[in-house]
């Protein structure tokens, strides 16, 4: 499917809607990183219930890991999860900065590195979520070259993130959750011809 990488951001209610969306997704999916923001505690739980009912395998990021297709990497509760390019791949940063917009993680810091290191490369997906935690930085993402995607607002348990990001032009498709891996495919299809 190429060397795209997918960039999830999501908040409250995300829990659910992360399952509908990674379920649609097939086993050699390019990778997907996620900032949930979520208890540290209940990570690792999350990951491994995800990864029973995916195609995918899904797991908690660790620092330094090489991003491979088909795998989907979760922030710990208590890190900044990144994407960086090195030695000619792509691999994940954690970091133990500040928090941003009160959350660590932060949809912001990881949508801000994919802006970063891999542009045209990436395709970003706003799920449900208070605040507006990621809308800047998917500004950023847009402007870089991304495929942008949100939440439609009838399908989101609070609109906040995704309403951010469409009010700030970030998005390019509002899209119902259950469509959401549909949409994702379909422009990685676009992108693979292109």
């Amino acid at each position: 499917m190429g060397s795209k990488i997918i960039v999830v951001g999501s908040s409250t209610g995300g829990t659910e809607a992360l399952k509908v969306f990674l379920s649609g997704m097939p086993a050699n999916a390019p990778a997907i990183l996620i900032a949930q923001h979520m208890p540290e505690l209940f990570i690792k739980s999350f990951a491994e219930r995800l990864d029973h009912l995916c195609a995918m395998r899904v797991k908690q990021a660790e620092h330094n890991e090489d991003i491979a297709d088909g795998h989907v990497y979760l922030s710990p509760g208590h890190s900044h999860l990144q994407v960086e390019r090195y030695a000619g791949r792509f691999r994940t940063v954690l970091s133990s900065d500040p928090p941003v917009n009160r959350h660590r993680p932060s949809v912001d810091v990881l949508f801000r590195s994919a802006a970063k290191h891999l542009g045209a490369d990436a395709i970003g997906v706003m799920l449900t979520g208070m605040g507006k935690d990621g809308a800047a930085a998917m500004l950023e993402m847009k402007r870089a070259g991304a495929w942008n995607l949100a939440q439609d607002e009838a399908s989101c348990v609070v609109f906040g993130m995704p309403r951010a990001a469409i009010a700030l032009g970030a998005v390019d498709e509002v899209v119902p959750l259950e469509k959401m891996a549909e949409r994702v495919l379909a422009r990685l299809a676009i992108g693979s011809r292109g």
